[in-house]
């Protein structure tokens, strides 16, 4: 009988996750008789500290990516789109309101309040949201600047005062999105979602009712409406998405083109830190979009969540986040490999596979344990001149723990590559230098204050660069199964040098970024099955193709041929944008037009390299794919 998946949840929760993974016919984890790295899925709704993503297992996945807290906390989402719209320009990043950091914009505010006060006409109003709280705690409203009252750090935001009204109540959208990767990018986002209602009836007159102005479930749960029916509302607070389909169709709106507006929304936002989040190939990050439709139907971007509510309120909560959370799972590709865990490790079933993959040959240092410092006291690097534990079978664990961890690391020839290049230049850095970087790039994982910094690991433990080589592999590629008959798993053979530019050799002298470490690629040429649209088959030329549906996920980016080759490497943010900007133009003006539908017979050159790659256009009910629908290139 083959060993269960093992989940670890942190503080026991959140419950349905348990519940959904024990139907799944997971066990939970219990380190009172099980080892500390007999797990497969840690989930906690808070940040993991660097060592637990340095130490990860090649059957360990985690549900957060390192350091995406510059979308998820308001002040610096609000900052990194600032620094979005100035560099690639305001009509592109305009899906945000107006916004101040306080205290250190406020002179900023107070000057646009009075050039405001001083034009004249409609009235403005403003909205104030401490930085780091969430379920709508300490959000308030005012309309005069002698209003603005706080103790803490906030973010004022221009209210967006027009927004779309079902049965006179204002609604926001609960957008779920998956990243299944940072390096290359690769994002998923939810067919549902939830649509958050008021309980009172929209009204500028009174700014301090929460119960008219924010959506929050956690507040309006609580509202003395909230079990009243409420017109084409219903009782309650929630709708699903497919109910807010079903309202859209009732009106006379470019529906496509309304869910591409959003889906830019999520894409453009995740540009903002695709470039400094770290790789970390065996995680995956759930955020919640919030996103406010105005009556003219533009959406808003008011805020992401970082480990968005599972919490099961009513009835629409059950429908979406159960299948959310089962479809999640489907995401992290699990393999018969991964039940083995340590069992699958010692008999070589990882070690092969990240044999396959060697791009500098530049080994990662071995850190000394989590039970040799507690038990010295002492800083990691005198830990190796430590004598033997008096407790001999501590000590023989200890032992076979360190052997299997430098077994592994020793196996799979990891690295981390040079601070400050790119990821080709990282590939062909001659091994006279490649110790210093590695130092270098190992700091920036750990940070200066860690206990275990590179200057605390003994030199002993980094050997030295042995020449780097390329050869021939084959690459056993795997994603989850799509749910569609009409699909194949498909093995793929690349040359591991193809894509390696003949690029000088020279020592590098650059500063230190935070894009340019990484952590382990443990699942380089691991075994694992792809599923590929049989039309997509012709990727064995380039590199593989992400699944475009997992169950309800749809993959969202890349898109087209375009953007697949922009997302490798060094992200090209640039022609990202731009192939955004192609695509939504002309959903907006191709809509009706028949001369822009793409038929083979009509275009055969066309349609020949769109079958090198295929993607669904996410919202409708019965998403169309994008070659079929549309000319994108």
């Amino acid at each position: 009988m083959a060993a269960s998946l093992v989940f670890k949840l942190h503080d026991r929760g959140p419950e349905l996750v348990r519940e959904v993974l024990l139907e799944r016919g997971w066990q939970e984890y219990d380190g009172g008789r099980q080892e500390e790295e007999d797990w497969n899925l840690y989930w906690r709704g808070s940040m993991f500290g660097s060592s637990e993503y340095h130490n990860l297992l090649p059957w360990q996945r985690l549900n957060h990516h390192p350091k995406t807290a510059g979308i998820t906390r308001k002040d610096l989402l609000a900052r990194n789109l600032r620094r979005m719209r100035a560099t690639m320009g305001s009509a592109l990043y305009d899906f945000s309101p107006t916004a101040f950091i306080l205290p250190t914009d406020y002179t900023r505010l107070l000057a646009q309040c009075n050039r405001l006060q001083r034009r004249g006409g409609a009235s403005v109003y403003w909205i104030c949201k401490p930085v780091d709280l969430s379920r709508g705690r300490g959000i308030f409203l005012f309309d005069h600047i002698k209003d603005l009252v706080y103790d803490c750090p906030v973010i004022v935001q221009r209210y967006i005062s027009n927004p779309l009204l079902i049965s006179g109540y204002k609604f926001d959208l609960r957008i779920y999105v998956c990243v299944k990767s940072f390096h290359p990018l690769t994002v998923y986002v939810h067919q549902e979602g939830l649509v958050r209602f008021a309980t009172e009836k929209y009204d500028l007159s009174s700014l301090h009712n929460v119960y008219a102005h924010l959506t929050n479930t956690s507040i309006n749960k609580s509202g003395p409406f909230y079990k009243t029916k409420k017109g084409r509302v219903g009782p309650g607070c929630k709708w699903t998405l497919g109910q807010f389909r079903h309202f859209l169709h009732s009106q006379d709106v470019n529906e496509l083109l309304l869910w591409q507006r959003i889906n830019n929304i999520v894409t453009l936002t995740l540009l903002t830190i695709a470039p400094t989040v770290p790789y970390c190939p065996n995680c995956v990050e759930l955020f919640g979009f919030d996103v406010l439709v105005d009556a003219k139907y533009k959406p808003w971007l008011l805020e992401v969540n970082y480990s968005p509510a599972l919490t099961l309120d009513c009835q629409a909560d059950v429908i979406v986040k159960k299948s959310l959370i089962s479809d999640l799972i489907d995401l992290m590709n699990y393999t018969p490999a991964d039940r083995l865990r340590e069992r699958a490790h010692q008999e070589g079933r990882y070690r092969a596979c990240c044999r396959a993959n060697k791009p500098s040959r530049v080994p990662v240092p071995v850190l000394p344990n989590k039970v040799q410092r507690k038990t010295s006291g002492l800083h990691p690097s005198h830990v190796h001149r430590l004598p033997l534990l008096k407790n001999p079978h501590l000590s023989e664990k200890i032992n076979q723990r360190e052997s299997r961890q430098q077994a592994f690391i020793t196996s799979c020839q990891t690295h981390l590559p040079p601070v400050g290049l790119n990821a080709t230049e990282c590939r062909i850095i001659e091994a006279t230098g490649a110790k210093n970087h590695t130092n270098k790039a190992l700091n920036l994982i750990l940070s200066t204050d860690s206990r275990r910094n590179v200057s605390g690991v003994n030199e002993r433990t980094l050997p030295a660069t042995a020449p780097r080589r390329t050869r021939r592999r084959r690459l056993h590629v795997s994603e989850v199964t799509q749910r569609d008959a009409a699909e194949t798993e498909v093995e793929l053979e690349t040359d591991a040098s193809s894509s390696i530019l003949d690029v000088p050799r020279r020592r590098l002298e650059t500063r230190a970024s935070a894009a340019s470490w990484t952590l382990p690629n443990i699942y380089s040429g691991n075994k694992r099955l792809v599923s590929f649209p049989l039309e997509a088959s012709t990727a064995v030329n380039g590199p593989p193709v992400p699944p475009l549906r997992v169950g309800d996920f749809i993959r969202t980016f890349p898109f087209n041929p375009a953007t697949l080759k922009a997302s490798r490497l060094n992200l090209d943010v640039r022609t990202v944008t731009q192939e955004l900007h192609k695509l939504t133009a002309e959903l907006a003006s191709a809509q009706s037009d028949s001369s822009k539908l793409r038929t083979e017979e009509e275009d055969g050159t066309d349609a020949e390299a769109g079958a090198d790659f295929e993607s669904l256009l996410w919202g409708p009910k019965d998403p169309p794919l994008i070659s079929q629908r549309f000319r994108t290139s």
